[in-house]
């Protein structure tokens, strides 16, 4: 009887010690997310870049000072298996009135993986399944606001919505923006309002969502069976005062503002399972772990995504095979034809050409974690001690990973056992699109391809390795970079001219007749290895010339150096208001914007 005293003890003890390590961590996490408004109003940019790479290391933090507790408190490495069991039941109890169950419970799993034994990672130990419904969680604030057209007008619901954020700045016009936002609207809905509907309402959620140099207002219109979603965008005047600078209408649009492409939100949210559901109301076909993930959750994103990789795994029966296109250097790349990602190992033995080892890689990727990708690097989830089921293996992938990463996996009776995984969104790589593109396909993906190196220079991203296979083209036809083991930042690099030779003879030699730091880039060098093509060549040379000549390189390294934070825009600029409607005044007060 004594020992079942202890033993429950222990288990309460152990619960508790969980509980409030989590607690901690959404406690900062919240804290860090609330400063990106005072951050927004004070247009303090780079504070806000700064919050969203520390905000990274969080978790990870949270799950080391609480595995540390356990084991100095517990002797956790020497608890009983009934004593874990009887933990997680006294830990589910602590979480039925939780404002983030979800989240708590990936926090016990993030806990006990790094004291368990791999054979304990079942549901009678860890939550594989969630134990804990989402569903209906009060949340104050609430999750959302309402607001009512029939209560005013139109007019004066909308400019309450913008009101109600509260943003300390004044705006330039807010009766202007008002108007703006009406006449999009208007003009998406083919120039006639829907008749209102009793229970038409505007719905938006409660906190902004604050990314680079914008805050986003989220929400939908109920009309009857008919919802509207949107989005609207907050900047800063050229005054320092705030507009509204678009309005996004298109479901696909707001989708593509949530890409993965780009950094995380920074949004405020007691419930995040219910700012979830609402965003998957306007966006379907956005998967929730993608959507978590965004919201700056990321662990809570990796364990949705790892239930529904196993989910898929039951219900299908192709085999994990080598990705198409051509091998990598550093990274051995499998996918599996039925799911929309890739999967990459850190090779054994890197090419020639590569000079750096798994820690070096491992730490660039973390790189991409920290900084904005601008909408033009894929995020990437990464994972240890994956088991995957082994008949799922083509023999020949199983070939190519003993031959080029034996030391990264085990094989475990019926399972293969990846020790560090990293997992991408499939997307068509650049050279293959280039393959069989036609002369003007050839001249759209290549600007867009010198566009978003553009873009990753502005943000402080040196790609290194700028050869077309290591970037992808999206679905939406948009060029995305995806191999990181030679990013650097824009600011270490020493972008060089290539200096003449001391005699003619020297351009034919075997060596170069210049010397050259591990820093030092000579970006006339690019057209040797990307230009051999005449299709390709001209494309390149018509728009983007300049990326050939380092004073492009130079001049973006001074304005990141004098603190210069760049715009980037997840829209195009065709939909920014200043360009859509150039030429309005205060207030168009003879047109009816809308129903009052």
């Amino acid at each position: 009887m004594e020992a079942q005293f202890r033993q429950h003890a222990t288990a309460m003890t152990m619960a508790q010690i969980l509980i409030e390590g989590f607690n901690r961590h959404y406690r900062i996490f919240r804290e860090t997310t609330r400063h990106a408004k005072e951050d927004f109003e004070a247009a303090d940019w780079q504070a806000q870049l700064n919050s969203v790479r520390d905000r990274v290391q969080f978790y990870d933090d949270r799950v080391a000072e609480t595995v540390a507790r356990l084991h100095q408190e517990c002797a956790a490495a020497s608890v009983q298996d009934a004593t874990w069991q009887q933990a997680k039941l006294h830990y589910i109890g602590l979480l039925l009135n939780h404002k983030q169950p979800e989240l708590a419970e990936t926090f016990f799993n993030s806990v006990c993986c790094k004291i368990l034994h791999r054979t304990y990672f079942n549901n009678d130990y860890i939550f594989a399944r969630p134990a804990i419904s989402t569903e209906f969680i009060d949340s104050f604030p609430p999750v959302y606001s309402s607001y009512y057209p029939e209560d005013g007008g139109l007019r004066r619901a909308v400019r309450r919505v913008i009101e109600d954020f509260d943003w300390q700045r004044p705006f330039d016009d807010l009766d202007r923006d008002v108007d703006r936002v009406l006449r999009a609207a208007r003009e998406f809905l083919g120039g006639r309002w829907p008749s209102m509907e009793v229970n038409c309402q505007i719905q938006v959620l409660y906190s902004a969502f604050y990314r680079n140099k914008t805050a986003y207002i989220i929400g939908k219109v109920v009309n009857g069976y008919q919802d509207y979603p949107f989005a609207v965008a907050v900047r800063h005047a050229t005054n320092g005062k705030l507009l509204v600078d678009t309005i996004l209408l298109d479901a696909w649009r707001i989708s593509l503002l949530f890409s993965l492409s780009r950094a995380y939100f920074m949004v405020d949210m007691e419930v995040p399972s219910g700012y979830v559901q609402f965003l998957r109301s306007i966006m379907p076909n956005k998967p929730r772990q993608e959507l978590y993930t965004m919201l700056g959750l990321g662990k809570q994103g990796k364990t949705m995504f790892f239930r529904d990789l196993i989910a898929h795994l039951r219900h299908s029966n192709d085999r994990f095979i080598i990705a198409p296109g051509i091998r990598g250097l550093v990274m051995l790349v499998f996918t599996l034809p039925s799911y929309p990602y890739v999967f990459k190992i850190i090779k054994d033995i890197f090419g020639a050409s590569k000079n750096m080892d798994r820690a070096t890689v491992k730490r660039k990727y973390l790189m991409v974690k920290q900084v904005d990708r601008v909408g033009r690097m894929a995020d990437t989830l990464e994972f240890s001690d994956v088991a995957l089921p082994l008949s799922r293996f083509h023999p020949d992938l199983l070939s190519e990973l003993q031959d080029l990463a034996a030391s990264a996996f085990d094989v475990e009776g019926d399972a293969v056992v990846i020790k560090h995984l990293y997992i991408e969104r499939r997307m068509t790589p650049l050279n293959m699109v280039l393959e069989h593109a036609t002369d003007d396909q050839i001249d759209q993906v290549v600007e867009e391809y010198g566009n978003a190196i553009r873009e990753l220079a502005s943000a402080n991203i040196f790609p290194g390795d700028m050869l077309w296979k290591n970037f992808g083209v999206t679905r939406y036809g948009r060029v995305v970079f995806y191999d990181y083991d030679e990013i650097e930042f824009m600011t270490d690099c020493h972008f060089r001219r290539i200096p003449p030779p001391p005699y003619p003879e020297m351009e034919m030699a075997a060596e170069p007749w210049y010397s050259a730091g591990p820093m030092d880039v000579f970006p006339e060098e690019f057209a040797t290895f990307l230009l051999g093509q005449p299709r390709i060549r001209k494309a390149f040379l018509k728009h983007h010339r300049d990326l050939l000549d380092p004073r492009f390189w130079q001049g973006a390294q001074d304005r990141l150096r004098t603190g210069h934070v760049e715009d980037f825009y997840p829209y195009p600029q065709a939909l920014r208001f200043c360009q859509r409607y150039p030429d309005d005044r205060r207030r168009d007060s003879g047109h009816g914007v809308g129903p009052r």
